[in-house]
């Protein structure tokens, strides 16, 4: 059965808008539409992002992994969700390609695209995300919407891509997911340096162990509460103390494929994302 969206009228739209809805920077960005506008879509997400430091509104599963995948990107420094386009361009671009605008009640609805990004990266500092499961281009409205949103985006000069989710990889997705929880703790660098050398020591004594045994027996050998050494490394691993192929399922990482990163680096990476 398909889901039944909320009719958002010209009065809600100049309530958004006042309320400065679509606009800020960083933390102080809102986007254009919320979790709780769309609550018949389901599979929603509330997530707080380390970047930001403030919660970002996904407004499905795809969106969900790959908002954590921009995220675990060094290069990316802002992301900016449900980012409203200009109407009167949208309306604009499909008079030009014949194309029925967007509209409820015959009210012209505001198109908006699910990731604006910023990046350090010179040769792309700014690009845009759509994220689509691959069984919705069988219909040809949505690819219609598709092509109003890329033509706008090309109007524009920035960068827009169609991202689904045959194109993110599941142990990829899995392993983001498993670390991004950990990333959010404080640091504390002299904690931060002690735990590097001691795991960095027993990394390289036990190359051929995996994460899970081995952080099983330094539990057992040091008297820590069952899972404590693992939170420790996944805390490491999420704040990129140790740097590993994100490709290959945490399940199955042997420590001797991890390689300890310089702290000052990384240190200053996260000073600078979160100004």
């Amino acid at each position: 059965m398909a889901t039944k969206r909320k009719i958002i009228s010209e009065a809600t739209f100049f309530k958004w808008i006042k309320e400065g809805r679509g606009s800020g920077q960083n933390q102080a960005y809102r986007p254009w539409l919320t979790v709780r506008d769309l609550p018949s879509l389901g599979r929603v997400h509330r997530v707080f992002g380390h970047k930001s430091r403030r919660t970002h509104h996904l407004l499905s599963d795809l969106e969900l992994s790959v908002f954590l995948l921009l995220e675990w990107l060094p290069d990316v420094t802002q992301i900016r969700e449900q980012f409203p386009l200009d109407r009167t361009l949208t309306r604009k671009i499909a008079a030009d390609a014949g194309i029925t605008h967007p509209a409820q009640n015959g009210v012209d609805q505001f198109m908006s695209s699910d990731f604006l990004v910023d990046s350090s990266n010179e040769e792309a500092p700014k690009f845009v995300f759509q994220a689509k499961y691959a069984n919705k281009l069988d219909d040809e409205r949505t690819v219609e919407k598709l092509e109003l949103e890329r033509r706008y985006w090309l109007e524009k000069g920035v960068p827009w891509y169609l991202i689904t989710d045959q194109q993110i990889p599941k142990e990829v997705s899995k392993n983001v997911k498993w670390l991004y929880p950990a990333g959010r703790d404080e640091d504390d660098d002299e904690l931060a340096v002690e735990q590097i050398e001691f795991y960095k020591y027993h990394f390289t004594a036990n190359p051929n162990q995996t994460i899970i045994s081995l952080c099983k027996k330094l539990d057992i050998s040091y008297g820590l509460n069952s899972g404590e050494s693992l939170y420790e490394v996944r805390r490491l691993l999420a704040k990129r103390y140790f740097e590993f192929d994100i490709f290959m399922p945490i399940t199955k990482l042997k420590v001797g494929a991890l390689r300890a990163s310089n702290l000052g680096f990384v240190r200053e990476a996260y000073r600078v994302s979160n100004q």
